[in-house]
């Protein structure tokens, strides 16, 4: 039996997520993320109108995170989108403002923006972006040694059993247990 990747056929569609985190001086960081629909075909939409190929989604959120990995300030722009009407979302996602990202902040970012509320693209970018954002900040954070009191914080509180990994009996989290603060844990 042939594998899946091999009875792929011509490539019709190519959805892109890119998310980028920069040093925001004193700040915390901004998280970029670009979300990008693009049609490789000839299509045609329901009013039976055909289009060539090309862009159909082009959205960019821009959020500024702080302390506890709260969000700060937030930004949407959408270069483009399928129809005029979505731009009217542009501002559904102003109510993430003051979250933070932990565990129920997929839930809160549904129940704020789902359905009519908002822009299910948007949505998904922003719930892309969260674990990005995680990285992000700890990136920024471990660019200084961290100290024993922080890093036994930390992992408690973002990191253990959020995966296999991580999980409290494993072997990463007794290391961290049993190490002095001039040891060094990756994430």
């Amino acid at each position: 039996m042939m594998s899946l990747k091999e009875r792929c056929g011509e490539k019709i569609h190519v959805r892109s997520v890119e998310v980028s985190t920069y040093e925001c001086e004193g700040e915390g960081i901004i998280v970029e993320g670009v979300l990008k629909d693009e049609r490789l075909m000839h299509y045609y939409i329901l009013s039976g109108e055909e289009h060539p190929p090309g862009t159909l989604h082009h959205m960019i959120i821009r959020m500024l995170v702080g302390d506890r990995l709260m969000i700060r300030k937030i930004e949407v722009e959408m270069p483009r989108t399928p129809h005029v009407d979505c731009i009217k979302t542009i501002g559904s996602l102003k109510e993430i403002e003051g979250l933070n990202i932990a565990p129920g902040f997929t839930a809160k970012v549904k129940k704020i923006t789902g359905g009519i509320k908002g822009c299910t693209h948007l949505t998904t970018l922003l719930l892309v972006m969260a674990p990005a954002a995680v990285q992000g900040y700890w990136s920024n954070i471990a660019r200084k040694p961290f100290n024993d009191k922080l890093s036994r914080e930390s992992t408690e509180k973002y990191l253990v059993d959020t995966c296999y990994t991580w999980r409290k009996d494993g072997p990463i989290m007794q290391r961290l247990e049993n190490t002095t603060a001039s040891d060094e844990v990756g994430a």
